[in-house]
């Protein structure tokens, strides 16, 4: 929100410093983000009027002005703007002005020149030239009634200063002018200064037919048709002034009338042109299909969740949010239709964004506008109408107040023991009587308990808590005394079988991984190239068209952290991100942390690439490679089960180098190197490694188990056998597991482990050797030979059953 501080001043006047008045805000809950002056610092400029004009003899573009700037003489000044006309006021820089600083930060000084041979005393300027705006289209036009030779900022009130607040949602009260000065006539005590509203003569019988279909989205709609109206009519500069002060550009004075109110009262309203508008008026429920030209030039496709303003033609505007472009006011414009309506917080909320925009008027009422007012804020939209664009032609119709079904605000109650405990301070109850009575609420008090009702335009006041935040704000929060915490605090029990998702970020650390953080929102490329993912779950609004669908796969970013890196020269890179992905789920619930339809678990995603180590003289330079990232994924994967891999493809790693990550026995992830497609089309010198595990169940972590030391040696054996290439080393291992656990060697058996692979000599084309150890011990005694042969026989016997191998020769 943001407001110059005169126009506030007009409302509430309090006896403080511009300084004080930002700090009383501030600790009231409305932080004053920035205050900055209205206007640059400039000198002896001042209003003037050009009495005559004719061309300069040597340059087509300027012209020679005699120029009345109120100090008993005529300036002659040379100007070059294409809008000087005899008769118009405009700023004047006299000889010896100063203008405000340039781009090199040194104020501008008027001096006594010639232009083209032709003296200047003095220049005449432009809202640019002077710091007032962008507009550099020509001179800066004031009114004709302003006062030749006036200083200009006196005229202007440019000894001004402009807030921008920083409104939290729930003080959507604050988002006028009139609100702001309630809460500065509680903070300060200063009496707050209403302009009487008064009703407006009514010189016509004549109504538009409306009729309110959906009663839950308008519960008020009062409107009024006026005729004969100046749409030419200026602005006044008072009005241009507080608008562009608050952000708000003038457009012409039936628009400017509009916005103003807005900002002075917190009340949206729309003028239509009542010429264009076919038959009467139906607020309604869109229906699918139906689409609406905007006043901003787009065009939206709407549906039965959003609210609209129709005739008998079609839709007219977007209730609560925006207009639409076919009934818009024009400077042709004589006869209008004033809207000022109530829509349902509930019915507007989330709407803009849906089509890629927000509004003002979409800002307020989503928050809450007060709808006991929409009467007497019409009656104002229609006082200032007639001030401004009136004419001895304009006729006036009754309002036209349709009520049908308006907000029920029940009674809150505050306990002041419960006000004490919450804030650590006691408040008594006068003094909170005090003020409830200073916000207007009307309450009574029992025994320590209140029961206030809040006031229209406060939809924030709910619970307790919210009357307790109320006293708090008014009573300052620099006064309330900072106390420790009395109530005891215990630590939450962290259960010793579940890892937190930091130990796993620690574990990776260790390993020499760098943690990334990316966006969950990514582009729809990535989810087609690396999950293979044709129909992703798209966002409404995204914030960029890169980015607009939910990722369900950590790969795309890592990549994108790869290139990123690779583009600045780096010769190795190990990244990790742990984050949430999306899914499309039926089975999931709404929740606090859930939504209806989407999974989104908990994923660990790590990328390999470059050298596996970096460059020494003590290792060999090798780059990387898909054991070096399993030995990485096994070692993340300890204590959480028995670790294996399968053979599996995935749409985005290479077909012969990649695996599916088991953890006793369960698909938990895969692991592989990047598909050469991709390799390509994302500019890849050399193709990363990469993995992707579930979180939830690299979590589980047994608790450990005390055991006695071993007393007698360990005994190893060596075994190797033939088998077909097909078959894998980890199947192998799971058959010896296996084998072991069935005959009841798990007690002996302490090591299982692949130390060789060959193939050649010896063996046919379709035959490999592998070569495993084997260590065995027993906490009992000594093992024989007996018992160590019969238990390796058992595994050979095991191995030839399981996967058809045969020993070695």
């Amino acid at each position: 929100m943001q407001f110059s501080e005169s126009w506030l001043r007009s409302f509430v006047n309090p006896p403080v410093s511009t300084a004080e008045l930002s700090h009383l805000l501030t600790m009231a809950g409305l932080e004053v983000e920035e205050e900055r002056p209205a206007a640059p610092p400039f000198s002896k400029i001042v209003v003037a009027e050009i009495k005559s004009i004719e061309k300069h003899p040597d340059a087509d573009k300027l012209r020679i002005c005699q120029v009345d700037a109120g100090t008993g003489e005529l300036l002659q000044i040379v100007c070059g703007a294409p809008n000087a006309a005899a008769g118009i006021r405009i700023p004047c820089a006299l000889v010896g002005a100063e203008l405000p600083p340039g781009e090199d930060g040194k104020p501008f000084r008027i001096k006594l020149g010639k232009l083209r041979g032709v003296a200047s005393h003095g220049m005449l300027c432009s809202a640019r030239e002077l710091g007032l705006s962008q507009d550099h289209a020509g001179l800066m036009l004031l009114p004709g009634d302003a006062p030749v030779g006036e200083d200009i900022r006196k005229y202007l009130e440019l000894d001004d200063t402009v807030f921008v607040i920083k409104l939290t949602p729930d003080k959507g009260h604050c988002l006028s002018l009139l609100g702001i000065a309630r809460e500065v006539a509680a903070i300060t005590g200063a009496p707050l200064n209403l302009q009487a509203i008064a009703a407006a003569d009514v010189s016509s019988d004549e109504k538009l037919p409306v009729r309110v279909e959906a009663a839950d989205l308008c519960g008020r709609f009062s409107g009024r048709v006026i005729r004969g109206l100046d749409a030419r009519a200026p602005t006044p500069q008072w009005m241009k002034s507080r608008l562009e002060r608050a952000g708000q550009r003038s457009i012409s004075a039936l628009v400017d009338i509009s916005n103003y109110v807005m900002l002075e009262l917190g009340r949206p309203s729309h003028v239509f042109d009542l010429a264009k508008i076919s038959g009467g008026l139906v607020v309604r429920w869109a229906k699918a299909g139906e689409e609406l030209k905007l006043l901003n030039g787009s065009t939206v496709s709407l549906d039965e969740s959003v609210g609209v303003i129709a005739d008998a033609h079609g839709i007219e505007s977007l209730a609560g949010i925006m207009g639409g472009d076919s009934t818009a006011v024009s400077l042709d414009t004589t006869d209008v239709y004033v809207e000022c309506a109530f829509w349902w917080p509930d019915s507007i909320r989330g709407r803009a964004r849906r089509y890629n925009f927000s509004t003002d008027a979409g800002h307020r009422f989503e928050r809450g506008v007060d709808a006991t007012t929409t009467a007497e804020h019409l009656e104002r939209l229609t006082q200032l109408l007639l001030d401004i664009c009136g004419t001895d032609a304009t006729r006036v119709g009754p309002v036209d107040d349709h009520v049908i079904a308006l907000p029920e605000r029940k009674p809150v109650r505050m306990r002041v023991a419960r006000a004490a405990r919450i804030l650590g301070v006691e408040v008594p109850a006068e003094r909170c009587a005090q003020v409830f009575a200073q916000l207007g609420f009307s309450f009574t008090e029992s025994d320590g308990v209140f029961e206030v009702t809040p006031p229209g335009p406060r939809f924030d006041i709910e619970i307790e808590e919210d009357l307790i935040e109320e006293v708090a704000r008014i009573v300052g929060y620099e006064n309330i005394p900072v106390r420790p915490p009395v109530a005891l605090q215990r630590m939450r029990a962290t259960p010793e079988t579940r890892r937190p998702t930091h130990a796993l970020r620690r574990a990776l650390a260790a390993l020499g991984y760098v943690e990334t953080v990316n966006y969950a929102f990514v582009e729809e490329a990535w989810e087609r190239d690396f999950a293979g993912n044709a129909d992703p779950i798209r966002l409404v609004n995204p914030i960029a068209s890169q980015m607009s669908v939910m990722r369900s796969s950590l790969l795309g970013s890592l990549v994108s952290v790869l290139r990123y890196n690779l583009n600045r020269r780096a010769e190795r890179v190990a990244v990790f991100e742990l984050g949430r992905v999306f899914l499309r789920d039926a089975a999931v619930a709404d929740g606090l942390s859930s939504v209806a339809g989407i999974a989104q678990p908990l994923r660990v995603g790590g990328l390999v690439y470059g050298p596996s180590a970096p460059e020494q003289w003590g290792v060999a330079k090798r780059p990387a490679d898909f054991f070096d990232v399993k030995a990485d994924v096994e070692a993340l994967c300890a204590g959480a089960g028995a670790v294996g891999f399968e053979r599996a493809e995935h749409v985005a790693l290479h077909p012969g180098r990649s695996a599916r990550v088991l953890l006793d026995g369960v698909a938990v992830g895969f692991i592989g190197e990047l598909h050469p497609k991709l390799q390509q089309a994302y500019e890849l010198p050399v193709a990363p490694v990469v993995f992707e595990l579930d979180v939830e169940a690299l979590r589980a972590q047994p608790l450990p188990k005390a055991s006695i030391p071993p007393r007698f040696q360990p005994v190893r054996r060596d075994l190797a056998i033939v088998v077909d290439q097909a078959v894998s080393a980890g199947s192998a291992l799971d058959c010896m597991r296996a084998t072991v656990a069935k005959e009841g060697f798990s007690e002996l058996v302490r090591e299982l482990a692949l130390f060789d692979e060959y193939r050649g000599k010896g063996l046919l084309l379709n035959e490999k050797s592998l070569a495993f150890r084997i260590v065995l011990q027993d906490n009992s005694g000594t093992l024989r030979d007996e018992q160590i042969e019969s238990v390796v026989a058992r595994i050979v016997a095991g191995l030839e059953a399981g996967i058809g191998a045969r020993l070695r020769a």
